[in-house]
């Protein structure tokens, strides 16, 4: 089994596959050089306690300050009538939670109940678990503050670093490009958020796009982490900041909804509607993707990682469609309405159309 695995490994890890043409894993290992300070794989394990602790300070940041916050402002912490026990029921909603019309009239009749009295019990059931407002504020708020942070901190690291203003300067002299403790901090914290992230989501609101986040995360940490074996870092930095900045106005429109300001929700809404087709279809495919595909190949020569990474960018870059179609129908909804209705991108939950009325 161990022949097996280094197998793997040394053809996995090929220099073909990863390192430019007549470069190898040892030229580039962290001290290969006394002037050039190159990415250390065994950094990758950082994130993972790092992102442990993220988790304990959203807990505490949620607790103590969102929280209060959202009840000052108003927003209820009530949590949706249950269901009254029924064990038949119970039983049938476990095997299935969408009830076809001659499951209900089954179910009726084997109860002595009316249709409309077993719909009512399918409806409050799949509420029961819905999520108050307020802790949806809360977690809005911890995600826009992370983003806040994330964005104004990597563009003050990235504010002197020559490839922000000029794109080709991340392949000049690749790979052997020094990693700053900036650039480091910087990565290892992004990193460790999206980990965390990877935990939350199955705590956090459902939403329908749960597992089109859940590929957006994993294809994100797949990013940073061979982009930082392979000391492509410069252009990961960049990815970075392009996402975190519509982001913040993401989480911020949700909050403005959630604790009642309509008139700021909507201009939230705008501003999030053009910032996020500036940078998720303008910037990310045009500045970014255009230049690892088309012009790095005319600074350093092709190996096969350049598809794997560009593969994983087109991954990012059709999950943006897929959003940006859910946020330009919502406006469009919106408009109609005379406001901002439903929730941005995805819906608070993944029954929410079947308990938005009552009997």
């Amino acid at each position: 089994m161990a022949h097996y695995y280094r197998t793997f490994m040394n053809t996995f890890w090929s220099e073909y596959i990863w390192l430019p043409p007549n470069i190898t894993w040892a030229d580039i290992a962290p001290n290969a050089s006394m002037d050039i300070q190159h990415t250390d794989y065994r950094d990758l394990f950082f994130p993972l306690p790092m992102a442990l602790i993220i988790l304990g300070l959203r807990y505490l940041l949620e607790k103590y300050w969102f929280g209060p916050v959202g009840i000052s402002l108003g927003i209820k912490d009530t949590r949706p009538k249950k269901a009254p026990e029924n064990p038949v029921l119970e039983k049938a909603y476990a095997q299935s939670k969408k009830w076809k019309h001659k499951q209900m009239q089954g179910l009726a009749k084997q109860l002595d109940m009316s249709e409309r009295q077993v719909e009512r019990w399918l409806r409050l059931r799949k509420g029961q678990n819905k999520p108050s407002t307020l802790t949806k504020f809360c977690e809005n708020s911890w995600r826009c503050l992370y983003y806040t942070f994330s964005f104004t901190y990597g563009i003050t690291v990235l504010w002197d670093k020559p490839w922000l203003w000029d794109i080709n300067e991340c392949w000049n002299g690749f790979p052997h490009q020094n990693v700053t403790s900036d650039i480091w901090w910087y990565y290892m914290i992004s990193m460790s958020f999206y980990w965390s992230l990877c935990v939350s989501q199955f705590f956090d609101v459902k939403r329908k796009d749960f597992w089109q986040m859940f590929i957006h995360h994993i294809a994100t940490i797949i990013l940073m982490w061979l982009s930082w074996v392979v000391n492509v870092f410069r252009i990961g930095t960049l990815v970075l900041v392009v996402h975190d900045c519509p982001d913040i106005f993401l989480e911020a429109t949700k909050m403005a909804k959630y604790a009642g300001y309509q008139r700021l929700c909507d201009a939230l809404c705008a501003i999030l509607t053009v910032l996020w087709i500036v940078t998720r279809l303008g910037i990310f495919p045009f500045w970014i993707i255009r230049n690892t595909s088309i012009d790095a190949p005319k600074i350093v020569p092709m190996f096969p990682a350049y598809y794997i990474f560009n593969s994983l960018l087109i991954l990012l870059l059709l999950l943006h469609c897929f959003w940006t179609y859910l946020i330009l129908k919502l406006v469009y909804n919106s408009l109609k309405a005379g406001k901002m209705e439903g929730d941005i991108r995805s819906s608070s939950d993944n029954y929410s159309e079947e308990t938005n009325h009552e009997d």
